[in-house]
């Protein structure tokens, strides 16, 4: 398994210079970032970074306010679209890229083929979403390729569920769109959609209106799995599984170098396990992330349905998170890799930051973006992993105020046409070399930047075996360390030991002596009895000498990390 750095960025935001910021601005109004704007300087210095792949979000063809009718592409009911710009997990077309992001629309695909060759100019990877439990409402496919059949067209409406129905139906009921979803400039208006019957809304819910909570904009989509009964009908393979397989295709013979998929523990194992092993079979390097959120699944979706990484949110997020905020125990980090995925921790996808997640510097999380040292230590380093870092994340982006439908959560919009004030000083009109950025920034990106060198040149990191030293030094057996808030391992392979020590707190300074066990120096083929010169090879560069099992004598600042090479 290859230790993965991902760089999320989310394609409509990341190049666009405007911050004119009108609440629910249109696209003249606020700007748009394009596939062009992601330009060669801007990969290179991704690439800087240490990233190793970029996961381009918001691609394909999805919902939007704005009419691009005079190019062949419908428009779309108001009524169902969140935000002005849209949802990109709303997709319309799975053939076709959002106009959005293009300079000339009509070549828009060309545009995107230009930035996946450009991409691997620069030695990364291109990761999209594939969105494969849901549709917008008013999905139709004018790009797709000739012969392929457009979801939906050959269904059965008259039935719940159907074998080989693409959507889910509610016969005699109409679909009734919640009236206070429907502001484009934050006024109510009726709604003019006419969907009879009413298709289940993408997050299965069965009733022909949803909420203004729910994913309304989307209908969910059949895989065989009958919502009304709970009964299975996998054989014969139902028709939507085929249609997603050639989608997959499609991409795949683009270039691209994997998916991410959207809330893949809502579609049957027995789909994945069969579509990927297809897509496997002609692209044997293209690689599977699902996004999952329930840890029963994880060992079925890797093992049986053939993904190569999982979403580590209910798990080890959540955990670094509550440590982050001030009141989690670092017992918790424990239990998530001896309980969740421990034995199969290489699959598992850290990160602390996406574009669901609510921005670490922003008032809803931390305030402060330092308070990341620690976490995006661990999870970079903790296992053999991936991990992802979401653009505006390594200058301290903090995403508040009101831009359009999501309002003030702390979470940069995914629904509306925005430029971000905080991202501008790395963008410094179009060169992407930080010209603009404050002193704390630039220092911000350096720790990030550092982090992810280190992970790219350690032996012990990308391919070595993790030991926890948690056992050996709480209740009191090494004086001054606190197990809530300290958490302390081994990474080590026959050409590099490491200690890695974190101080998840905010305000105390620790001085303490952490052990390694007896059995730690057995399994690492080191004799306990030895002197070794311990260097820290991360933030600090200093060094310091110590006997074995006498143990290392540490003084850890609020947020800080050590990583300590024994030799």
């Amino acid at each position: 398994m290859d230790k993965l750095i991902i760089y999320q960025i989310f394609t409509r935001l990341f190049g666009n210079q405007n911050t004119t910021n009108r609440q629910y601005g249109t696209r003249e109004e606020n700007g748009v970032g394009t596939f062009n704007d992601i330009n060669d300087e801007a990969l290179r210095s991704i690439k800087r970074l240490g990233a190793s792949h970029v996961w381009y979000t918001g691609i394909v063809e999805h919902a939007t306010q704005t009419d691009y009718s005079a190019y062949g592409i419908r428009p779309d009911d108001p009524a169902v679209v969140k935000g002005r710009a849209g949802s990109p997990y709303a997709v319309k077309d799975y053939y076709d890229v959002d106009p959005d992001l293009a300079v000339s629309v009509p070549d828009r695909m060309a545009e995107f083929e230009a930035l996946v060759e450009r991409s691997h100019v620069h030695g990364l990877k291109v990761i999209i979403d594939f969105v494969p439990n849901h549709v917008a409402r008013q999905y139709h496919s004018d790009a797709r390729p000739a012969g392929v059949v457009d979801l939906g067209e050959k269904d059965d409406t008259s039935e719940q569920f159907a074998h080989n129905n693409n959507f889910y139906y509610l016969p005699g009921e109409a679909f009734v769109a919640p009236v206070s979803s429907l502001n484009s400039d934050g006024l109510a208006k009726s709604p003019t959609l006419h969907e009879f019957p009413a298709k289940v809304t993408g997050s299965g819910s069965i009733t022909a209106t949803p909420d203004r909570n729910d994913w309304y904009e989307t209908v969910k989509l059949n895989y065989g799995f009958n919502i009304f009964d709970g009964s299975l009908h996998f054989s014969p393979v139902p028709a939507t599984w085929s249609q997603m397989l050639d989608v997959l295709l499609f991409w795949a013979k683009k270039g691209v170098d994997g998916f991410r998929c959207d809330m893949a523990h809502l579609v049957p194992v027995e789909f994945w396990k069969w579509a990927i092993s297809r897509v496997k079979q002609q692209y044997p390097r293209l690689i599977f992330i699902a996004e999952i959120y329930d840890p029963g699944l994880y060992r079925s979706f890797i093992f049986e349905g053939g993904f190569d990484y999982l979403y580590d949110k209910v798990g080890l997020y959540d955990a670094v998170r509550a440590l982050m905020e001030g009141h989690g125990s670092c017992y918790e980090l424990t239990r998530v890799w001896q309980q969740q995925s421990g034995e199969y921790a290489q699959h598992m996808l850290r990160f602390l930051e996406t574009h669901d997640e609510q921005r670490i510097a922003s008032r809803f999380f931390t305030n402060d973006p330092w308070a990341a040292i620690p976490g995006m230590t661990l999870s970079a380093t903790m296992h053999n992993g991936p991990y992802l870092l979401y653009f505006g994340q390594e200058v301290g982006v903090r995403a508040e105020g009101v831009e359009g439908f999501s309002g003030d959560d702390g979470r940069t919009t995914i629904f509306d046409y925005w430029g971000l004030a905080d991202w501008q000083g790395w963008i410094n009109q179009g060169r992407y070399d930080g010209g603009g950025l404050s002193d704390e920034q630039q220092r911000l990106r350096s720790f990030y930047q550092q982090l992810n060198h280190l992970v790219n040149g350690s032996d012990a990191i990308q391919n070595g075996y993790f030991y926890d030293l948690q056992y050996a030094n709480d209740n009191g057996q090494s004086a001054g360390y606190d197990a809530h808030q300290l958490f302390s391992y081994l990474r080590y392979t026959d050409r590099q030991k490491l200690l890695i020590v974190c101080n998840f707190s905010s305000q105390t300074t620790y001085e303490t002596t952490v052990h390694i066990p007896h059995h730690a120096f057995s399994v690492m083929g080191l004799d306990p009895a030895r002197t070794y010169q311990m260097s820290d090879i991360f933030l600090t560069n200093t060094d310091l000498e110590t006997v074995g099992l006498e143990g290392v004598p540490l003084l850890l600042p609020p947020r800080s990390v050590r990583i300590l090479e024994i030799k």
